[in-house]
């Protein structure tokens, strides 16, 4: 890729480091961040370099302008009606969704605006997700035709599955609050305390052991695909090596001893 070329893909995507902090902010302003396939390459290697960056705590995905994002870019998908094509993006979209799952580091979602579609996938795929209150959220595909597929994994994966459904046949929008109930997101706030109430919940996840929050991320997906007792053999072996490992030796001294604990990162 020559270099005027990756310096307009890598814009798509602008990362801002601050404190441990990497915000990765999709910057289609002008198209509401409608994510196309210049987009997903520079999401995918945004996630790629923060997955080996010790620097970096804890990830936030946020849109510029007036959304966090309507999906992907139904304008590109049109002018590329074929298989090729549609199959490539598609399957790269999913890639990046699996990216955030096996990030080390914990992943909040800010949103503002809309989250449509492939947005609101990307808001389902990050492990929290904070919100201001003016917030919509859909699976509107199917008003165009088009079952939201690929949102439906991760969605469904996070409301219960008559909700999930609805969302997914209907198209319907839901709001904040009713997000915020289905379990969509985490928080909600007034769009003012949005930056702050994101920064808050990520010096929370700072405040912890790096080691200890990416074990426990990576076992936590892991035991949801896995039978009960499966999950409690995983766990039991888990948990062991933690309770054995340095970070808890010192956490329980701490309490035990009155002291906030010191972790070595």
């Amino acid at each position: 890729m020559n270099a005027p070329l990756q310096n307009a893909v890598e814009s798509l995507v602008l990362r801002e480091d601050a404190g441990g902090i990497a915000t990765l902010a999709l910057n289609r302003p002008a198209q509401f961040n409608a994510i196309n396939g210049a987009m997903l390459t520079a999401l995918q290697s945004s996630l790629d370099a923060i997955a080996g960056d010790a620097s970096v705590r804890v990830v936030v995905i946020a849109g510029t302008g007036r959304a966090f994002s309507p999906g992907h870019d139904l304008k590109e998908l049109l002018a590329n009606s074929n298989e090729p094509f549609v199959g490539d993006l598609f399957r790269r979209c999913c890639n990046v969704m699996l990216s955030i799952r096996r990030l080390p580091q914990p992943v909040i979602a800010r949103v503002h605006g809309i989250a449509t579609a492939a947005g609101c996938q990307l808001v389902a795929a990050s492990d929290l997700a904070v919100a201001a209150d003016d917030a919509r959220f859909a699976t509107s595909g199917i008003n165009f035709g088009l079952f939201c597929a690929t949102p439906g994994v991760p969605v469904s994966r996070n409301v219960s599955q008559k909700r999930a459904f609805e969302m997914l046949m209907t198209g319907n929008f839901i709001d904040a609050p009713t997000a915020l109930a289905w379990g969509l997101v985490n928080r909600v706030v007034p769009g003012p305390m949005l930056d702050a109430e994101v920064a808050a919940l990520a010096r929370q996840l700072m405040d912890k052991p790096r080691g200890v929050l990416a074990a426990g991320k990576r076992f936590f997906y892991r035991q949801l695909e896995d039978t009960l007792e499966r999950a409690y053999e995983d766990a039991s072996d888990v948990i062991t090596r933690n309770m054995l490992g340095k970070d808890a030796q010192e956490g329980v001294a701490a309490f035990v001893e009155k002291r906030k604990p010191h972790w070595d990162d």
